[in-house]
C-alpha cells in the first residue's frame, strides 16, 4: 500500500475494536440488497456518527467494491440515500456505496450551530487545527481511515477495489481525498464540487475556521493545489456541472480551474461535463448519477 495511505497501526487496532459496538439503526429490502443506517462511537470525531450503507445482492455471495459517497452543506447520510436514486444501479454493478454524514454533531462547541456553512453539517473534509474544532472536526482522517477500517472489518469487500465520489462540498472532499491518499481509490467522480476552495467564498470562511489564518497551510486541502503535485496512480476524475446552478454563477465552485490545474499534473485528468439547464439539487444528481456509477464500475470492476 503506498504511503500516503498507510494506517497508523495503533489507530488501526482502535478502530478494529469499535466495530464491535456498531449498531443497526435501520434496514430495508432494497433492489435484491439491503439499505441499511447504522451508528457508533466515532475514536477521530469524539461523538456518536451515523452512516448508510447500501448492500448490493452480489455481497451475498461475494466480495464487492465499495464506493464512498460524501454529501455537500447541511445533509446527513438520509439525503443521498433518500433523494439520488443510485441503489438500482448500484444492485446492477454490484457496488457497496458508504454514505457518512457530513460533519460531527452535538459536540456542545459555541457556534457549532450558527452558520449553515460552517459547523454541524458543514465538516468541509478536513482535519481541524485551529480552537475550538481540532478535537473533533476531523473528517478527512474519518473518511479515509475509521471508516474504512470500518467498513472492511463489517463487509466482504474486495480490498484495492474502491472508489469516492460526491456532491458539492463533498464533491470538493472526494476530490482531496483521492489527491491526498495516493492510491487509496481507483476511482473518484463528483456532482458540482467546490473545486478551488481557497478562493471561493465557502472555502475561505470553512479553512479560516478550521485550519487558521495561514493561507499556505488551506493549500492541503485545495484540489487545485493537489492536482499540480500529484503523483500517484493514473486517476480519471468525472465531474458534471449545471449551467444553472446558482452556486456555480456565484463563483463557489469554479470547475474550470481544476481543469487548468490538471494540465500541469502528471496522473490526473478531469472530465468535465457541462450539463445544460440543470442545477445544483438532487434532481440534478439523480439524472445523471447512472452514468457516474458506470464510471467506478469501469475501473473498479476491471
Amino acid at each position: 500500500m503506498p504511503a500516503g495511505s498507510c494506517l497508523n497501526f495503533q489507530k488501526l487496532f482502535s478502530y478494529n475494536t469499535m466495530s464491535e459496538s456498531l449498531k443497526l439503526e435501520s434496514t430495508a429490502k432494497c433492489f435484491g440488497g439491503s439499505q441499511n443506517v447504522y451508528s457508533h462511537e466515532s475514536t477521530e470525531l469524539k461523538c456518536n456518527m451515523k452512516f448508510a450503507v447500501f448492500v448490493p445482492p452480489q455481497h451475498a455471495e461475494d466480495a464487492v467494491p465499495v464506493v464512498y459517497w460524501l454529501s455537500g452543506l447541511t445533509c446527513t447520510e438520509q439525503n443521498f440515500i433518500t433523494k439520488a436514486g443510485a441503489q438500482q444501479h448500484a444492485a446492477l454493478h454490484g457496488l457497496l456505496i458508504v454514505c457518512p454524514d457530513t460533519s460531527p454533531r452535538d459536540c456542545k462547541i459555541e457556534g457549532e450551530d450558527a452558520d449553515y456553512d460552517f459547523g454541524t453539517g458543514a465538516g468541509f473534509y478536513v482535519d481541524a487545527t485551529a480552537e475550538p474544532w481540532k478535537t473533533n472536526y476531523r473528517m478527512y482522517s474519518y473518511v479515509t481511515q475509521e471508516l474504512p477500517v470500518l467498513i472492511a472489518a463489517n463487509f466482504n469487500i474486495i480490498p484495492g477495489k474502491t472508489g469516492i465520489m460526491g456532491h458539492s462540498m463533498g464533491g470538493h472532499g472526494a476530490l482531496v481525498c483521492a489527491l491526498k491518499k495516493t492510491g487509496q481509490y481507483q476511482s473518484v467522480s463528483a456532482f458540482a464540487p467546490i473545486c478551488h476552495p481557497s478562493v471561493s467564498p465557502w472555502g475561505i470562511k470553512a479553512f479560516k475556521g478550521y485550519l487558521g489564518p495561514n493561507e499556505d497551510t488551506w493549500q492541503e486541502y485545495d484540489a487545485c493545489a493537489l492536482v499540480k503535485k500529484y503523483s500517484g496512480p493514473p486517476l480519471q476524475i468525472l465531474i458534471d456541472q449545471g449551467t444553472e446552478d446558482n452556486f456555480y454563477t456565484q463563483k463557489q465552485l469554479l470547475p474550470e480551474d481544476l481543469v487548468r490545474a490538471s494540465q500541469e499534473s502528471r496522473g490526473v485528468s478531469v472530465v468535465l461535463r457541462m450539463q445544460q439547464e440543470y442545477d445544483h439539487s438532487y434532481y440534478f444528481i439523480a439524472t445523471f448519477i447512472a452514468s457516474h456509477l458506470e464510471h467506478h464500475a469501469k475501473y473498479l470492476k476491471a
